[in-house]
């Protein structure tokens, strides 16, 4: 027999399926504990700083955020064209110094005729270094002992660096950690291998 159409007072009832839930509940889930997890890693591991001055023009410029990554160094050892953050001399009273790594343990470094030479050979990196005015204690050749570095800001003739008594080679142990990520995320052409 077939039912006929018009009225009916009997409501049909909407038969809810739990399995939505269930997915949207562990979508959020899995969502807020990547995010926890994210944000105990970056404290535990990270720290954020503000980059003073313009010495690493254009690459970072005065006032911007930076995140540090201060397990990158644990087990592998800072490289050249890598950015570092560290206190000179291990002063932390000092603000954290933010400067590219020119040159490694064991290498020989000097400035002569506005030119950087690691191992007798110019310093090169893709579009950077100007002529050096202020060649400073690299005025006689330096030889990095093992655990030390050379740093040197991208601006060179605006930046205090290892060529400045005050900052000298950088130690291991005075570097906090590697600059990571810059604020905003724009293109990052820092040297990261």
């Amino acid at each position: 027999m077939k039912k006929k159409a018009g009225l009916t007072f009997v409501k049909k009832e909407k038969k809810i399926k739990t399995h939505h839930f269930t997915s949207v509940f562990l979508l959020f889930f899995w969502m807020a504990a990547v995010s926890f997890i994210a944000f105990v890693l970056v404290l535990v591991f990270g720290t954020r700083s503000a980059v003073i001055g313009d010495s690493m023009n254009p690459v970072l410029v005065n006032s911007q955020e930076v995140l540090i990554n201060k397990a990158s160094y644990i087990i592998l050892k800072p490289r050249v064209n890598d950015i570092v953050a560290f206190y000179p001399h291990g002063n932390k009273n000092s603000h954290m110094y933010i400067k590219r790594i020119v040159a490694t343990p064991g290498d020989k470094v000097i400035i002569e005729d506005g030119n950087l030479y690691v191992n007798g050979e110019v310093y090169h990196r893709e579009g950077h270094l100007d002529y050096i005015e202020y060649a400073g204690l690299a005025e006689n050749e330096i030889v990095l002992e093992k655990g030390e570095y050379f740093v040197m800001g991208d601006n060179c003739n605006d930046s205090e660096d290892s060529r400045y008594g005050n900052i000298g080679s950088v130690s291991s142990d005075e570097i906090v950690g590697r600059v990571w990520f810059h604020f905003p995320f724009e293109d990052m052409k820092m040297g990261f291998n």
